[in-house]
């Protein structure tokens, strides 16, 4: 069985995380998310755990314990308000999901709005 350090460094590599991008995400500085990671590194508390398994996708309990899947597999239930059934395809829209999520839900439009009218630009540029 891994440690909680290799478990943590694994869910932020399977997402292509860099330590900083996830110290960002969580708020908290480099340093500490390189002290999570190391070999005599302290544990994080388990709010910052939780926080980790999101900004990932790891399960929590393979996170914290080690058992179950790496992966968070949601039960249809938990699931809120499927729209569309729509699946990130690829680490770029999984990261740009992730930075979206990490802003205040007030703010969350204008930035939607934002890269929809880059989007419709893009689009009429290559549609001559």
């Amino acid at each position: 069985m891994t440690t909680l350090a290799g478990r943590i460094r694994k869910a932020r590599l399977r997402v292509g995380m860099s330590q900083q991008q996830l110290a960002e995400r969580l708020k908290v500085t480099r340093g500490a998310v390189a002290n999570w990671e190391g070999a005599n590194g302290v544990a994080p508390a388990t709010e910052r755990l939780q926080r980790i398994a999101q900004e990932t996708g790891a399960s929590f309990e393979w996170l914290a314990t080690g058992r179950g899947a790496c992966k968070y597999e949601p039960l249809p239930e938990d699931i809120p308000g499927v729209i569309g059934a729509e699946l990130v395809s690829d680490h770029l829209e999984l990261r740009l999901l992730h930075a979206l999520r990490a802003v205040p839900r007030r703010q969350q439009g204008r930035i939607i709005q934002t890269v929809e009218s880059h989007a419709r630009i893009y689009l009429a540029d290559n549609m001559e």
